[in-house]
């Protein structure tokens, strides 16, 4: 048994009513916002990752704090 046309034009009719087309386009425009921070803050971290960290420097810094 395999989902039919009909079954996803019922399915979208009952999501949009029960919804309505408003909320819905704000919804997906939150997604939307979403993805862009997410694509932004995957770009940054690549940036950074460039620079190599020295490990024993801050093992060091941290054994003088205490």
């Amino acid at each position: 048994m395999s989902i039919g046309i009909w079954q996803i034009a019922i399915v979208v009719i009952l999501v949009v009513l029960l919804f309505g087309r408003g909320k819905i386009s704000s919804l997906m425009g939150d997604v939307a916002k979403g993805i862009k921070s997410f694509k932004k803050g995957m770009a940054s971290d690549v940036t950074d990752e460039n620079e190599p960290k020295n490990i024993s420097d801050d093992n060091q810094d941290s054994n003088k704090k205490e």
